[in-house]
């Protein structure tokens, strides 16, 4: 079994958590610069994949919290539908409702500066909703759609 990565996909910044290979713990990874290219972002999501021997990648969906797609979870849903023929392993998503604000509350609980928490963000959140996905039955290697 190898590791999973979770991908936050944001505007400007797309978040990377990775699990250790024993699928138990997840870490923030780092965070990639949206470029001017989807295709430069997908492939360097895929390259990641590849250099740490990932066998499943999973990206938060931006659910509403009425359980509902919003634009934002139609958008990512298109990003997947768009990375899925360029990448060797699965790909899917998990719900990631409220996952930056739990990130921003423990940067802050952690003392962390404003400026330091902008660039460590969107990692944090990729880790938490990657934890939730690992702790969950569908975090042995199956993936679960949301």
């Amino acid at each position: 079994m190898g590791r999973v990565m979770a991908i936050d996909w944001g505007e400007r910044r797309i978040g990377v958590a990775l699990s250790d290979e024993s699928r138990t713990i997840a870490s923030p990874h780092t965070v990639i610069k949206r470029g001017n290219s989807l295709d430069r972002d997908l492939v360097l999501i895929a390259d990641t994949a590849a250099e740490y021997g990932v066998d499943l990648v999973i990206f938060g969906l931006p659910m509403r919290l009425d359980g509902t797609m919003g634009p934002a979870a139609k958008g990512v849903m298109e990003v997947v539908e768009k990375l899925r023929p360029k990448i060797l392993v699965p790909v899917d998503t998990w719900d990631e409702r409220l996952s930056t604000v739990a990130a921003e509350r423990a940067l802050i609980g952690g003392d962390v500066s404003r400026n330091k928490r902008k660039q460590k963000i969107d990692q944090v959140a990729a880790a938490l909703f990657l934890q939730s996905f690992l702790d969950s039955p569908s975090g042995t290697g199956t993936g679960d759609k949301a």
